[in-house]
């Protein structure tokens, strides 16, 4: 089954971009383990919520909004699309990241099929 694993750090925390992961021996275990497993299937690591842009249509009209919309605790700065049995090995697998270890969270979201 596929899910989802959005990865969510905390707002005011320390940003972490790619070089800082490639350093962290936390995330190049984790990456190495779930390349080995085959089960992330693609993702992408997102710059922070203060670099978006929010779309809204309102009639005709296109509105826009720098960063996000509501203001949250935490925001989305990841994204891996992961393919394992079942919600348990999903969430073993979640437990495991380094950004839920470090003061983050992962929310585990089934993907339709």
């Amino acid at each position: 089954m596929k899910y989802a694993l959005f990865i969510c750090a905390p707002v005011g925390g320390e940003e972490i971009g790619p070089d800082e992961i490639a350093d962290d021996p936390r995330f190049t275990a984790y990456i190495q383990e779930v390349r080995e497993r085959g089960i992330v299937k693609g993702g992408a690591r997102l710059r922070p919520a203060s670099d978006a842009t929010t779309v809204r249509v309102q009639g005709d009209e296109v509105l826009l909004t720098d960063g996000p919309f509501a203001e949250t605790k935490e925001y989305v700065a990841g994204i891996d699309i992961i393919e394992v049995a079942d919600l348990d090995e999903a969430i073993a697998l979640a437990s495991r990241h380094p950004a839920a270890l470090g003061g983050g969270s992962v929310e585990v979201r089934p993907v339709w099929e």
